[in-house]
């Protein structure tokens, strides 16, 4: 085990109902926020008509910007810190999930910086002071709403890019799995997905010794391949929404990661994807995750045949590199029971995309991704070739 610095002050008010005094929450911060969401669903299903009413009662007023997308824009990012410093607002209420949330989290890193904030996700500055953000989580995926990550896409530069610090971390999240019900079955699905791929980054390490966040993050994943088929089947199951919630919370909001050394070069290498084809952040994990453990696993066959184990089921026998890759091979099986495709091909992409993605992940071949295997530029290509 290494040695951590971790710290988590993101306040979890978690249950039925709980929206209903987030007028009192958002008090603590300030007299004025700023609204922020997505398409408008949150006004579809009364849950924006509940938070102005709370907002009214506890006095606080509000200012809104809609229409985060799925991928969050720079542009809106920037209309949204423009409108801050004009209205002076004391806080972010992002309303919504992981894209909303880091939608917010960008606009809170631009607030008190007199450069462009698109700086602190390409050009190496490090903030200083950032807004405080609040969250209502809609739904349960990124993690977003007590992590210390953001990501945002700069569509001009068609670059998608990713930024973490403390200061970026919610004072609180709001999450009601009764909010969840009417989620459509795919964004289900891909929450699902981005929730375990968060544990993938983690569990896959080099790091020895680190038995009890082995355990953790066995079990957040476990949880989640076990309750994703219920609430697909019955999406008003409350137990097993809640269970989904938690884990999402808990899968990214770093503790699975502490003393362990992390990878993260699928969600690098799944940038592109979304980039070129405009599918979810999880969709494109969906079809790396398979390709880069078969092409990684006998860096320690022993972990994945773990995995495939405790994960799936999968018998335990001397064997250990046919447990491995029957655990791999259940892990894709699982994406394609949730309705989601794992290969490139079936997104758009093909053979004369592939260099390009590479290069732009690895900064032209000077950038090496990941920890558990360090991959090069003709590494992600093969993967992304395996992919196809």
């Amino acid at each position: 085990m290494i040695n951590f610095d971790y710290q988590n002050g993101t306040r979890l008010v978690f249950g039925k109902g709980v929206e209903t005094g987030i007028g009192e929450l958002t008090k603590e911060y300030g007299t004025k926020v700023l609204l922020h969401y997505g398409s408008g669903s949150i006004k579809k299903y009364g849950l924006y008509d509940t938070i102005i009413a709370s907002l009214n009662e506890a006095g606080v007023s509000f200012v809104e910007l809609g229409g985060v997308i799925a991928n969050p824009s720079l542009e809106l990012v920037q209309e949204g810190i423009k409108r801050c410093k004009e209205e002076g607002v004391d806080l972010i209420l992002a309303v919504g999930g992981g894209s909303v949330i880091d939608s917010a989290k960008a606009i809170a890193l631009g607030v008190y910086y007199d450069g462009d904030v698109w700086d602190f996700f390409v050009n190496g500055v490090t903030p200083k002071k950032a807004l405080p953000v609040g969250t209502v989580l809609t739904i349960p995926a990124a993690g977003s709403e007590s992590s210390i990550a953001t990501v945002v896409t700069n569509y001009e530069q068609k670059l998608k890019r990713g930024f973490r610090h403390n200061l970026i971390r919610p004072v609180f999240a709001v999450m009601n799995p009764e909010i969840t019900y009417t989620l459509p079955a795919h964004q289900t699905a891909v929450g699902a997905i981005d929730m375990i791929g968060h544990v993938i980054e983690r569990y896959f390490t080099n790091t020895p010794h680190v038995e009890l966040t082995d355990r953790l993050c066995e079990s957040v994943m476990r949880t989640v391949i076990d309750h994703a088929p219920v609430v697909l089947d019955d999406p008003t199951n409350y137990a097993s929404r809640a269970e989904i919630m938690l884990a999402g919370a808990l899968a990214h909001n770093g503790w699975l990661g502490v003393g362990r050394e992390e990878d993260w070069a699928s969600h690098i290498m799944e940038y592109e994807i979304t980039q070129v084809s405009g599918i979810a952040h999880a969709h494109g994990l969906a079809i790396l995750y398979p390709a880069w453990m078969r092409y990684v696993y006998k860096q320690d066959v022993d972990r994945f045949a773990r995995f495939a184990q405790v994960l799936f089921d999968i018998p335990e026998e001397d064997d250990k590199e046919t447990m491995a890759l029957a655990g791999i091979d259940a892990l894709e099986a699982f994406y394609h029971a949730l309705g989601i495709t794992t290969r490139l091909s079936q997104v758009g992409i093909d053979e004369s995309q592939i260099e390009a993605m590479a290069d732009s992940c690895t900064n032209g071949g000077t950038r090496i991704l990941g920890n558990f295997v360090k991959l090069t530029r003709d590494d992600v290509i093969a993967i992304y070739r395996s992919a196809l």
